[in-house]
């Protein structure tokens, strides 16, 4: 096998927590996984990583117990087709589990080659459980798969919520429990600082995908926010507003 292209992490110098994937591929498959690894961009199962298959003859009951709560309402919803196939896939495969915090992104490339293959080969949707977001075939390999690339804002969402007073709003990531580093957490942003707060957030979530670690001693520099804002490491990972640790932004 020709040699992979390394996701090489510019800002890691040690590790903090270990990074964990949770992913479903709902589908009807035909699969041997006698798969080429320089047509899939993988070197296989991540060592730390469980990959398991259910479907008719294997605990049937399995794929249709993640489909339920907001998101999976708001799929159908909005992509009535997408639910429709999922519901109707007999089987989907598990990737789910722990890996080594270490400078490179390489588990990740290996698990999104893994996860084109099965889409390749009956695979119709992937739900990632981390995120709550659901991608079909399409996205998965024209967004995910091809460009061959890190991408981690393709890979952690940026929640917004009203906040009951002052119309502030409550900014906050999820999704990075898989690079192995806390949520962020920005709350009261005014209207006038929405945009500069999301900046924030998008420049944290990169940093940190590539190993930077965000802590006390972090100094936030962006356009439209104060320069007395700091960080705060807080929470664990049974919060269940980001089933991980976060980092909270206070203003001053």
């Amino acid at each position: 096998m020709a040699e992979l292209k390394d996701w090489n992490r510019q800002y890691f110098c040690k590790p903090l927590d270990t990074p964990y994937l949770f992913y479903v591929v709902y589908g009807d498959f035909d699969v041997d996984f006698k798969l080429s690894g320089t047509q899939y961009q993988t070197k296989g199962l991540p060592s730390g990583i469980d990959l398991m298959q259910y479907g008719p003859n294997a605990h049937p009951e399995v794929p249709k117990s993640y489909l339920e709560g907001y998101f999976w309402e708001a799929l159908k919803t909005d992509n009535p087709t997408l639910a429709e196939q999922i519901e109707n896939a007999k089987e989907c495969y598990i990737f789910v589990g722990n890996v080594a915090d270490t400078n490179t992104l390489n588990y990740y490339r290996d698990i999104i080659g893994l996860i084109a293959y099965l889409l390749d080969h009956g695979g119709v949707a992937v739900y990632d459980l981390q995120t709550v977001t659901f991608w079909d075939k399409k996205d998965w390999i024209n967004d995910i798969f091809s460009p061959n690339a890190p991408q981690p804002k393709e890979h952690v969402m940026i929640l917004c919520y009203d906040e009951d007073e002052d119309d502030t709003k409550w900014l906050h990531t999820r999704g990075m429990r898989k690079y192995g580093r806390p949520d962020i957490s920005i709350q009261a942003v005014p209207e006038d600082k929405e945009q500069a707060a999301i900046a924030l957030l998008n420049t944290l979530i990169e940093f940190q995908a590539q190993g930077g670690i965000v802590d006390e001693n972090y100094t936030i520099e962006i356009e439209g926010l104060p320069k007395t804002m700091w960080c705060e490491p807080q929470g664990d990972f049974e919060d269940p507003m980001f089933n991980n640790k976060h980092i909270e932004v206070y203003w001053e």
